[in-house]
């Protein structure tokens, strides 16, 4: 019997950030002058993932709060140093206007873009996942999604670390040689370890072989406080004093790594198009932004999938 096609969840600012890093502005250009680099690569990414994994559904996911309050609130320096002066989320000046020519791109082909208010995208990603039919493979760079993953519905990641040319599915044997620990224990094994990218400082002088240590024998970071409380849990007296020295940091970080699964969405239609929703659109944008190629390549692996 031939594997039911997967659904395709796409972090979407994963994507286009790494689009943007990857191809220079001065090779896409609309012609007007401005910047289309990011536009370019994105729906090239999206004409790739759908060409080589053939889903029949696809949901791009948006952060309509990218840093959220009741993250902040529970650890302030979450994110903090990407925090513009003014507020907001401190991105490139000629990467801002290219988001809004995503959406319209996404929304003339008629591919489902949806983001929560006071939610992340890997948030949004996390709920799709858990109410989504399966099979679901998420796709994206963020290596907090690596907690998706579950053998038993089944949610493979798509892990773009190296790019999409370069992807790694990855199961849950995939996460535990990498990591040491499994899917559903990552998000303890990262709050003890930390992520400078996130603002998460991690446990000083705990680096991943020792959070993935700790994990294995104690569980979870509530397994790991509670046993810090039992002289005879068999702590050696530095490691000990590591922890207990980030016990408030420890009762609180994992709520802060862990994706919700339970962000309120509406019914969305997943499926997706073998043929352009609004071509007349397609072809005004694709003319306005000198994305004729990219628009084809992407026209062209939907239509290849029937």
């Amino acid at each position: 019997m031939a594997q039911q096609p997967p659904i395709l969840l796409v972090d979407s600012p994963s994507l286009y950030f790494r689009a943007y890093f990857g191809i220079p502005e001065s090779a896409a250009r609309a012609e007007d002058g401005s910047p289309v680099n990011a536009v370019r690569g994105f729906l090239d990414m999206l004409a790739t993932l759908i060409r080589t994994r053939r889903p029949d559904r696809m949901v791009c996911a948006l952060d309509h709060d990218w840093r959220p309050d009741w993250r902040v609130a529970l650890l302030p320096s979450y994110k903090a140093h990407r925090l513009a002066p003014e507020g907001g989320e401190v991105m490139p000046d000629t990467l801002t206007p290219q988001v809004p020519v995503i959406l319209d791109v996404l929304d003339a082909i008629g591919i489902t873009t949806v983001g929560a208010a006071g939610y992340e995208a890997d948030d949004v990603l996390g709920t799709l996942s858990v109410t989504q039919p399966a099979p679901v493979e998420v796709v994206s760079g963020d290596r907090d999604l690596f907690q998706l993953v579950d053998d038993a519905r089944p949610v493979r990641l798509l892990y773009v670390g190296r790019g999409v040319a370069k992807l790694e599915d990855c199961d849950d044997a995939a996460v535990r040689t990498r990591y040491g620990v499994p899917a559903d224990r990552y998000a303890d094994f990262a709050a003890l370890r930390g992520d400078p990218s996130d603002g998460l400082p991690g446990v000083p002088g705990v680096g991943e072989k020792t959070a993935a240590r700790l994990v294995t024998r104690y569980g979870d970071i509530a397994g790991i406080l509670a046993a810090l409380d039992d002289p005879d849990s068999g702590f050696a007296p530095g490691l000990r004093g590591k922890l207990a020295a980030a016990r408030d940091y420890l009762a609180v970080a994992p709520k802060v790594v862990k994706v919700a699964l339970d962000v309120p969405l509406p019914d969305l239609p997943t499926e997706l198009p073998s043929a352009p929703a609004d071509p007349d659109r397609l072809l005004e944008l694709a003319q306005r932004w000198n994305l004729a190629g990219s628009a084809r390549r992407l026209v062209d692996a939907l239509a290849g999938r029937s």
